[in-house]
C-alpha cells in the first residue's frame, strides 16, 4: 500500500496572522477561562509506527498493543508521566462499522486493553477514520447496512450530511465512551462526498459546506453530553503538509470552526523538510518546527498545534529511525508549546535510564507549557537559518535553539536577562552563552536556561551520540553541467579535514522537487533516485550518507561526506550530483570543508 497515495488530497500553506484569527488564537491570561482545547498540556501514547501497515507490512495485534502498554506501566515507574493510550487505525473488522474490532487480531476484542489501561491509571484512545473506507488496495471497511444511503458517487468516501453514516458514526462514539474511551482521534476526512441523490441538487462548494458543518454538528453534541472528552484532527481539516518552502499567507488555511470542534489540531506526520542537513534526523526536526510556525500564522494558538513529531520504531512509518538522536526529537516535543504531547512506536526501545531522561525533560518542560507562553523566534524554520522556542516561567525561561545552517551562527535570544546556563546540547561542537547571545555549531540544538532556569538542577545533559563539527567553512565550488539532470565540480581540500556535499533539486519555478521512490516493502531507497559520489584519479571515493532510506514522504536534496585520510589532499576531488527524476530540474550543490573534536 502507497501511504502517500492513502493521504493524497487529504490536505492545500503559507508570517502574518490571517483576520480571521480570534480570542482563541492568544495566550491565556492568569485565571482566564479557557473554552476549547485541552484543559491542560495532556501525555499520549499511540502505537502507530510500533506496527504499520500503510507504509510496511506490520499489523496491529493484541499482543504488540498489551506489550507497549507493558511499557508504558514501565516507563510511568520510572517517573514518565502518560494520561491515554490511542489505539491507532485497523482495529475495527471489515464489517464491523466501527463496533468491532478485528477478529483474526483481536479474537476476544479489545477487554484486556481497557481492563488494563483502567488499572493502571491510563485513558483509552481510539482512531477513525471521518469519511474515507477505501485505499488504492481496497477497502478497509465495507458498507454495512445502516451505511448504504451514504455512499458517495466516489466509492470510497462516505457522504456526512445524508444517509445514515454520521447517525451511526455518533452512535458508535458513544459506545466507547460508554466503555470508557476518552480521546477520539479523526482523520482522513474528504468533504467532497456527496451520494447520487444529493448530486445535483448542490454545488461542490455547498456540498464541503454542508459535510463540514454536519460534522461539526455531531462532534459538537456529542461533546455537549460527554464534557470530559478530547477529540483530535488530523489529515483533511486543514493546513499544508508536503513541503515547507510555501509561503505564509493571507488566505485561511484552517478553517476556523475546526477550534470550536476539536481540542487540537496536527500539523503533520513527521518527515524530512526541503532544508538539507548531513543529519536527516535534525532535518525531520525541522520539518515540525516549521508546521508549527505556519499552524500558528494560520491563526492556531500554539496550546492547541498537536506536532506529532516524536515517533520511534522500526516500521517503515518512520522510516526505521529506532532511536537515532532521539533525545532532539524529545526536547523539541514539549519545547514547541503544544498541550497535546504525543508519542509513538515501540516504547520497548527505551531503556530504563532513558526513561528517567525523558522524565527529567517532562519535568522541566511541563510546568511551562501550562503557563502557555511559548512563543517562537528568529527565522522561519523551513528557510534554513536558525531559529527556536521560549517559554517563559515564573522564575526565569527556557530557549530551545535549532540551527539548521551548514554555519556556526550567532543568535540573539529574547530574553533581558544576562544570567544564562546551556542545560543541553548535540555532542561535538561547544556552543557558548553570553547573555542573551549564543553561538550554535551547524545543524545543532542548543537548550539555554535564564535566571531560575539557569541551575544545575535543570542540566540533561550532552547527547553524545551525535557529533556537531567544531568548524565548517563554504568552499566556492563551480558546478556545470554534463548532462541532463547532472552536475559536476572540481574542488580541493586541505588535509585533515572532511569534505561535505549538499546538493537540492528544484523544479523549473526554483522551488525544491521532491522524489517519490515508494514505500516499504517494494519501494527503492531515495538514494538509488538522487546521488552524490566522489571522485579521484577515476577512482570512487567513500562517502557517508544518511539519506539511504525508502522515505514514504519522498525527498528533495541528498548530503554525504567524504571522511579525511580517504583522499589525496593534494589532488582535486570531483563531486557528481545527479537525479533519475524524468523531468528537467535544476540541481544546486555546495561543498564545505569540516572538522570534528573527535573523527
Amino acid at each position: 500500500m502507497k501511504r502517500r497515495d492513502f493521504m493524497a488530497g487529504a490536505i492545500g500553506l503559507g508570517i502574518a496572522m490571517h483576520p480571521f484569527v480570534r480570542a482563541w488564537s492568544k495566550p491565556l491570561e492568569a485565571g482566564e477561562l479557557k473554552l476549547y482545547g485541552p484543559a491542560k498540556p495532556v501525555f499520549v501514547y499511540n502505537n502507530w509506527s510500533a506496527y504499520d501497515e500503510l507504509s510496511d507490512n506490520v499489523p496491529q495485534t493484541e499482543e504488540l498493543a498489551m506489550n507497549e502498554l507493558a511499557q508504558m506501566v514501565r516507563l510511568k515507574k520510572q517517573g514518565f508521566e502518560f494520561d491515554y493510550y490511542v489505539m491507532d487505525a485497523f482495529w475495527f473488522e471489515l464489517w464491523g462499522g466501527y463496533r468491532t474490532w478485528n477478529k483474526k487480531h483481536w479474537p476476544n476484542g479489545p477487554g484486556n486493553w481497557l481492563t488494563g489501561c483502567k488499572k493502571h491509571n491510563i485513558k483509552p484512545g481510539m482512531w477513525f477514520s471521518t469519511n474515507l473506507i477505501a485505499t488504492h488496495d481496497g477497502r478497509f471497511l465495507e458498507v454495512i447496512d445502516e451505511w448504504k444511503n451514504s455512499l458517495g458517487t466516489d466509492p470510497n468516501i462516505m457522504c456526512l450530511f445524508d444517509g445514515g453514516y454520521l447517525n451511526h458514526l455518533a452512535g458508535t462514539l458513544q459506545i466507547w465512551y460508554d466503555k470508557g474511551v476518552r480521546l477520539f482521534k479523526f482523520d482522513f476526512a474528504y468533504f467532497e462526498a456527496v451520494t447520487p441523490a444529493m448530486k445535483d441538487k448542490y454545488t461542490k462548494e455547498q456540498v464541503i459546506e454542508k459535510n463540514k458543518v454536519a460534522f461539526m454538528n455531531m462532534l459538537q453534541n456529542f461533546r455537549k453530553h460527554n464534557p470530559d472528552v478530547v477529540i483530535t484532527g488530523y489529515n483533511g481539516f486543514g493546513g499544508n503538509m508536503e513541503n515547507t518552502y510555501t509561503p505564509f499567507n493571507d488566505t485561511p488555511k484552517i478553517d476556523p470552526r475546526w477550534l470550536d470542534t476539536f481540542d487540537t489540531l496536527y500539523c503533520g506526520d513527521p518527515r524530512f523538510s526541503d532544508v538539507p542537513m548531513m543529519n536527516i534526523w535534525r532535518s525531520q526536526d525541522n520539518y515540525s518546527d516549521h508546521q508549527v510556525s505556519a499552524y500558528h500564522a494560520y491563526g492556531m494558538p500554539i496550546r492547541r498545534i498537536d506536532n506529532c513529531a516524536f515517533m520511534i520504531g522500526k516500521t517503515g512509518t518512520c522510516y526505521y529511525r529506532a532511536l537515532h538522536c532521539w533525545k532532539g526529537m524529545a526536547i523539541l516535543e514539549f519545547a514547541r508549546g503544544g498541550w497535546m504531547n504525543v508519542f509513538h512506536g515501540n516504547l520497548e526501545l527505551l531503556s530504563d535510564e532513558d526513561a528517567k531522561w525523558f522524565a527529567k525533560v517532562q519535568s522541566l518542560y511541563h510546568p511551562l507549557q501550562r503557563l502557555d507562553k511559548a512563543v517562537t523566534f528568529g527565522s522561519i524554520p523551513g528557510k534554513g537559518k536558525a531559529y527556536g522556542f521560549k517559554s517563559a516561567g515564573l522564575t526565569g525561561s527556557v530557549c530551545t535553539i535549532v540551527n539548521p545552517s551548514q554555519s556556526i551562527v550567532t543568535i540573539e535570544l529574547p530574553v533581558s536577562s544576562m544570567r544564562s546556563k546551556i542545560l543541553y546540547a548535540d555532542g561535538g561542537f561547544k556552543p557558548t552563552a553570553k547573555g542573551n547571545k549564543l553561538t550554535i555549531g551547524a545543524e545543532q540544538l542548543v537548550v539555554v536556561g535564564f535566571d531560575g532556569y539557569a541551575d544545575n538542577k535543570y542540566d540533561i545533559g550532552v547527547d553524545e551520540t551525535i557529533n556537531i563539527p567544531t568548524a565548517i567553512d563554504k568552499i566556492e565550488t563551480t558546478f556545470t553541467s554534463t548532462g541532463k539532470n547532472v552536475v559536476e565540480g572540481k574542488v580541493n581540500v586541505a588535509a585533515g579535514k572532511n569534505v561535505r556535499v549538499i546538493m537540492q533539486q528544484l523544479d523549473a519555478y526554483g522551488y525544491p522537487h521532491r522524489s517519490w521512490p515508494g514505500s516499504p516493502p517494494d519501494g527503492k531507497k531515495v538514494s538509488d533516485v538522487i546521488h552524490i559520489s566522489a571522485w579521484q584519479d577515476d577512482e570512487e571515493i567513500p562517502l557517508h550518507i544518511e539519506y539511504n532510506k525508502v522515505i514514504w514522504s519522498g525527498l528533495s536534496w541528498a548530503a554525504g561526506e567524504v571522511k579525511k585520510g580517504s583522499f589525496d589532499p593534494e589532488k582535486p576531488i570531483l563531486i557528481k550530483c545527479s537525479t533519475d527524476e524524468k523531468d528537467e530540474l535544476k540541481l544546486v550543490a555546495d561543498v564545505y570543508a569540516v572538522s570534528y573534536a573527535s573523527a
